[in-house]
């Protein structure tokens, strides 16, 4: 029988001003440790902090533009656009347009605390 999520789990973002992502699907919601789907609101003027994980990451760009910088350079997503992070990888995100972003993440395994790893 399907299972439905009526809503999803607030989760508190790292960054230099305040921002929620909210998990419908991972640790957090509904428990799952195989996979995570977040659906990520981030406002104008928000930036990250650098990062490599344990799990592959995918960050599906809805609305505005998500900065991504890498260990070999940077590159801005546009709505519609996709990226694949495997693990290991640096990055460190932004949303430094008048729009912010709205984006869905995945993560395989599914995102926690314990897996991803800032810069100091």
């Amino acid at each position: 029988m399907p299972k439905l999520i009526i809503s999803p789990t607030p989760v508190q973002c790292v960054g230099n001003v305040s921002k929620t992502a909210n998990e419908f699907v991972g640790l957090v919601n509904t428990g799952d440790e195989e996979i995570s789907i977040t659906r990520v609101q981030s406002p104008p003027g928000w930036v990250g902090i650098g990062q490599s994980s344990d799990y592959r990451e995918y960050r599906l760009v809805f609305v505005g533009i998500l900065h991504v910088e890498h260990a070999d350079g940077a590159f801005d997503m546009q709505a519609g656009q996709c990226l694949d992070v495997e693990p290991g990888e640096w990055v460190r995100y932004s949303t430094p347009g008048p729009a912010g972003a709205e984006y869905i993440t995945v993560c395989t395994p599914a995102f926690s605390r314990a897996s991803v790893h800032r810069d100091a």
